[in-house]
């Protein structure tokens, strides 16, 4: 964006989310992106995921960034070329985004991305599913495949599993051969719903249960544990220790059961366990592709439920909002619904990159 302060009222062109200072709601207003350069693809955006990543970084709390003047927010969309020096005007992409006041986020009708922070969109993939695996996608195929190399036969707990990304890896994991997939979380009429997406056993965490109480409950569903996803952290992930199988691997990819957790120097010794994190703010989109293009082919051939909340940018604080009580479903913000008439958008329904006036 220019250095023109949004509150100063002064930037006009393309409308987007802005966040005006850490913990700030967010509000809907006018932006001016800067000229496209040499080395930046102008994008439409059909579809722009809101992820809990967005929330906690505006909230000033995330520990890799924190942004004191207004920017826009958005880590990812989906949407049309319409200027690049290297992908065709028209072609439907995947973009990430690396949102600051200095380089506007995704939630808004236009957005400049990298060249090399985009992907082409195969034919066949719905924009806003395509979208909405992107992130939290990611967070469950690249741990379970790509880190902890998940092996055919093998038991995986998976903790958070009524989550996005938790729904997607209980997916992920039993496409991929798992023998028993088992999913841990709060909600119980959401984890009821997993059975349906290859999980083959759940648990329900309980309120002032000792960490101690719930291993045993864990380890009499599961039994002994090769692959953890721990998308929570804290307590839980000090009871799914207790039952992992020598050499099980551990991937965390979130904590919000908690910051911290104590993990037994005997146990991890003993048992030889690998514990790992992931992050997908930190890895390129190139070490991505892998996955993501799994993930689409997935969609297209109808493998791959995703639950999907769609809002128009109009309504983002209505999706901000739901965002942050963990709705387990995938919150997307469509842009283009409530743009001005004038300005031609991508029509989702059309994909060989058509517009519609």
């Amino acid at each position: 964006m220019r250095s023109t302060s949004p509150r100063a009222g002064a930037w006009s062109g393309i409308r987007a989310a802005v966040i005006d200072a850490p913990g700030a709601a967010p509000r809907v207003g006018p932006v001016e992106l800067p000229p496209r350069t040499a080395g930046a693809t102008l994008v439409s955006v059909v579809a722009a995921p809101l992820n809990p990543l967005d929330l906690v970084i505006a909230s000033g709390t995330f520990h890799s960034a924190r942004h004191e003047d207004p920017y826009v927010p958005g880590s990812e969309c989906v949407g049309v070329v319409l200027d690049s020096d290297r992908h065709s005007p028209g072609s439907w992409v995947y973009a990430e985004c690396h949102a600051s006041p200095e380089t506007p986020g995704s939630l808004a009708t236009r957005v400049l991305v990298g060249d090399d922070d985009l992907l082409p969109l195969p034919e066949g993939v719905d924009p806003v599913r395509a979208a909405a695996v992107g992130n939290s996608g990611t967070a469950a195929y690249m741990p379970l495949v790509e880190e902890a190399a998940l092996r055919a036969g093998e038991t995986v707990l998976v903790l958070g599993a009524t989550g996005a990304v938790g729904q997607l890896a209980i997916q992920v994991a039993h496409q991929h051969g798992a023998g028993r997939v088992v999913g841990v979380a709060r909600d119980r009429a959401a984890l009821e719903r997993l059975t349906d997406l290859g999980a083959d056993a759940v648990v329900e965490l309980r309120t002032d249960e000792s960490t101690q109480e719930l291993a045993e409950r864990l380890l009499a569903v599961s039994g002994p544990v090769d692959v953890v996803l721990d998308g929570i952290y804290g307590a839980p992930l000090e009871a799914a220790l207790q039952v992992c199988a020598p050499r099980a691997r551990v991937v965390n990819v979130g904590n919000p059961a908690g910051p911290t957790a104590r993990i037994p120097a005997g146990l991890l010794r003993g048992r030889q366990l690998t514990l790992s994190g992931f992050a997908g703010l930190h890895t390129p989109l190139r070490s991505k592709r892998t996955a993501l293009t799994w993930l689409w082919n997935a969609l297209a051939r109808d493998e791959l439920q995703v639950d999907v909340r769609t809002f128009p940018l109009d309504d983002l604080l209505a999706a901000w909002q739901t965002q942050a009580v963990s709705p387990h479903a995938k919150c997307v913000v469509l842009p283009q619904a409530t743009d001005a008439p004038d300005h031609p958008t991508p029509d989702p329904s059309r994909r060989d990159g058509s517009t519609r006036p």
